[in-house]
Order: structure tokens, then sequence, then C-alpha cells
């Protein structure tokens, strides 16, 4: 199975190749002009930081000027002085996410959902109605930013994965495939739409990303559960245990400016 520190090194590597992301310090920002969300804008430490008072300082000051939360996402045993640091600092852990993977030879395929069909958004309705599936899925409200989509499209386009799964002539699902680096891709942003929720689809979905990025040359697929009962989903298909990923966030005050 593929190591924890793969993925870190893939998830930076994966940032550093963004056009908007930017280096502060230690700390690689994978930063979206135009997503807000708080799991699209994040840091990553350089594998050992060590990082200084003005370090953090000077961190949490570029996330205020991009207008975003101060945040990182990566493994504690990639960089162990980074926790510390960040705590000091006031930073609070948001969580401790379990890493999963799947290599080709575990994944298994889910049962059938009637009439559900999942294909590549190709017209930019498709492209919306994924997004706005992934955006009401994640406690949104109203329309998606145009970031949601533009990910899609990037991954559509550049070597990842995107799907779109419609069930009764309506969109019941979406999620994509980051573009590989050294045989690994994630998979993110699968969401359900509320109505079509514990009929399977969210396993089908997951099944189709995961195959697609494997014909494309994968070895493996990673991702970060939602929560216990999605691990579960996840588990049935194939996905394993690997690490755990600290998510950690600077929040504001009440009444800061």
């Amino acid at each position: 199975m593929t190591p924890a520190n793969a993925v870190q090194d893939y998830a930076r590597a994966l940032a550093l190749r963004s056009p908007s992301s930017y280096r502060v310090g230690p700390f690689t920002v994978r930063h979206d002009p135009g997503w807000e969300l708080k799991y699209a804008n994040y840091a990553i430490p350089d594998r050992g930081a060590e990082p200084t008072v003005d370090d953090v300082a000077a961190l949490v000051d570029a996330f205020g000027k991009h207008g975003r939360l101060p945040r990182l996402e990566f493994l504690p045993a990639w960089a162990p002085a980074v926790e510390p640091a960040l705590l000091a600092a006031g930073f609070t852990v948001e969580n401790r996410a379990p890493l999963l993977a799947c290599a080709p030879d575990d994944l298994r395929t889910p049962n059938p959902v009637d009439g559900l069909r999942i294909g590549t958004p190709v017209t930019g309705a498709e492209f919306t109605d994924a997004a706005r599936v992934q955006h009401q899925g994640f406690g949104g409200e109203g329309e998606p930013e145009a970031g949601m989509a533009q990910w899609l499209r990037d991954a559509a386009a550049g070597g990842g994965v995107a799907a779109l799964a419609v069930l009764d002539g309506a969109p019941a699902g979406a999620g994509g495939c980051s573009p590989a680096i050294d045989g690994l891709s994630e998979l993110a942003g699968l969401a359900v739409a509320a109505r079509f929720r514990r009929r399977g689809i969210g396993a089908a979905l997951s099944a189709w990303l995961t195959q697609r990025a494997f014909d494309q040359g994968c070895r493996t697929v990673w991702l970060e559960p939602g929560g216990p009962d999605v691990e579960r989903v996840y588990a049935g298909i194939g996905y394993r245990r690997i690490g755990e990923k600290l998510n950690i966030s600077l929040v504001p005050e009440p009444g800061a400016a």
C-alpha cells in the first residue's frame, strides 16, 4: 500500500503546480482565487519544517491579504514541529482525519443502482449541475462559486477525472479525481444530492471515479472521508486507512476585523 508520506508529497506537488499557489517561509499555500471554500485554500509545510514565530505570523498575514481563513492540512509526522508552533499561535485543531487509499487489485464493484447514469460532464450546463450538487451537498446555499465548476473542468481537461451522476432525469451526484502525479490521484469533492442519499449512489460514483483514474494509469487513488459513515462506504469498495491528516485553522475572535 502507498505510504502516507507519498500522499503528502503528492498534495504539495499538486499545489506547487497551480499558478495561484504561493510560498511563505517553509509553507506552500494552495490558493483558489475563484473559490472561497476553506477546503480549497490551505497551506502545506515543507517536510521537516521548523517554523519560527515570525514564519507563522507571516503565513497568517498572507491568508488575510488574500481574504482566506488561515488554515493548514498536513500529516503531523511529515513536519512534527509545525503543530506545536501553530497551537502556540492560537490555531485550533479542526479534526484529525483518516487518509484512505485504494490500489487497482483492491477495488470492489458495488451493487448497481437501477437507472443511474454516470459520465463526464461536457456542456457548461452539466458542469454547473455537478458544481451545484457539490455546493449544496457540502451545506452551501444558492449557486456555487465559479471556482467549484472550474475545478471540475480542470480535472476533466488536465489528466484527472470529473463525474456527474444522473437519476430520474436529475443531477444526483458529482465528484472528481485530480491529475495524477507519480501514479497517485486524489478523489475529492464527492457529493450526493440530499433526496438521492442512502441509495448506493455514493459507492457507485466513487467506484466509477476510482476505476477511471486507474484506467488512466494511476496506481493509487487516495481520499479523506468526511466522517465514519462515509468511511464505511469507501471501505466497502476497497479503500483502506494508510494514515492520519491534521486539519488546523486560526478562527478569528468574535468581533475581530
